[in-house]
């Protein structure tokens, strides 16, 4: 698909980008958990003091002008901004515009298949696995044999749902393991990885890793934003969806910026598990890192915006996961935006129209 062309090939930018956020609109009000939504205008009720008809009116014009949904209203703070302000923000009506105007649909299943994205992206996975669906019991065999425990991922799981940690000597046979594996409809089975020394010291129970976002125009690919994602509560994934927190990165530097932050809107200065001081922390092998996803972009360049996920070994940076809808959600959190300005303009500098 050349750059001139898209999902909205008859209109220009600025058309499709208004014309997706008026379709992603009138989706949400035919979606919308109405529910959750009086139950956040409760929230904001309680923490602004505001009566709960102006909080609701507040975030149904959220909608209408930003894009935004009833939770961007509230982990961003949306009460405590200025028009001009929320208007810099990258809501969930935005970003979803975004990945219409600048991905193709033909080549998500490069991405939302792991099996898939492994075999597409091969030179940058950098360790062994198994498309499990295709092998024969002995072959998976062969594959534990020299192996303590092994990763296990169904193909098109997201969020780290379905990801475990399997210790082979917990199972009487590897034959009982297989046969659990094949119940459980299991798409992949790798290697665990070994994280470099210095996430490792931060957080021992997950490989933490990094959410390197690209976006490719016509002069190339560009690194708009990084965070490091932070396991906790001992859990084998990062996700923010499983108890995981985040902070961003310095494109330049390599080091964290601010405190991490959660889902639940904690921060946290130190990691609860481990007292490592997080804000100032360097990145190993970040100049790496971001080569790797920049080169990484080049493979399907029809997909001009992607979510990389990235794990540091000792050796080098490796691909785990590319996320053909980027997750906007560890973007413009409160602690992370001091100055009340949202990404907005950050993807204006590479994408004409928006």
């Amino acid at each position: 698909m050349d750059y001139e062309q898209g999902c909205w090939a008859d209109y220009n930018a600025k058309d499709v980008f208004l014309m997706g956020k008026l379709s992603y609109i009138l989706g949400r009000a035919l979606r919308m958990d109405y529910g959750e939504l009086f139950r956040t205008v409760g929230v904001v009720h309680g923490i602004t003091g505001r009566n709960r008809p102006a909080v609701l009116a507040d975030i149904v014009s959220c909608g209408l002008r930003y894009g935004a949904g009833f939770n961007d209203y509230l982990l961003c703070e949306f009460y405590n901004l200025t028009p001009e302000q929320r208007a810099t923000y990258v809501t969930r009506g935005v970003n979803n515009t975004l990945v219409h105007m600048l991905n193709d649909p033909e080549y998500y299943k490069y991405f939302d298949y792991k099996s898939a994205f492994y075999s597409t992206f091969a030179e940058f996975i950098g360790r062994e696995w198994l498309d499990f669906p295709a092998i024969s019991k002995e072959q998976f065999a062969e594959f534990v044999k020299d192996k303590d425990a092994v990763i296990v991922k169904p193909n098109d799981g997201t969020g780290g749902k379905g990801v475990e940690k399997l210790t082979i000597a917990d199972y009487k046979s590897v034959d009982m393991l297989f046969s659990k594996l094949k119940e459980d409809n299991i798409g992949v089975v790798e290697e665990v990885l070994k994280q470099h020394p210095g996430l490792n010291e931060l957080n021992p129970y997950s490989v933490n890793t990094l959410r390197i976002v690209t976006i490719r125009n016509e002069t190339g690919g560009h690194i708009l934003y990084a965070h490091l994602r932070i396991g906790n509560g001992g859990r084998p994934v990062d996700n923010l969806h499983s108890g995981g927190m985040f902070a961003p990165i310095d494109l330049d530097t390599g080091r964290i910026q601010y405190p991490a932050y959660d889902k639940d809107r904690k921060t946290y200065e130190k990691h609860p598990m481990t007292g490592v001081t997080i804000q100032g922390m360097q990145i190993p092998l970040w100049e790496q890192a971001k080569e790797l996803c920049l080169k990484a972009s080049e493979v399907v360049p029809q997909m001009r915006y992607v979510g990389w996920d990235v794990a540091v070994t000792p050796e080098r940076p490796v691909l785990v996961e590319g996320n053909n809808l980027p997750g906007y959600d560890i973007l413009q959190m409160p602690p992370h935006t001091p100055d009340k300005i949202g990404m907005l303009p950050r993807f204006r500098e590479f994408v004409d129209g928006i």
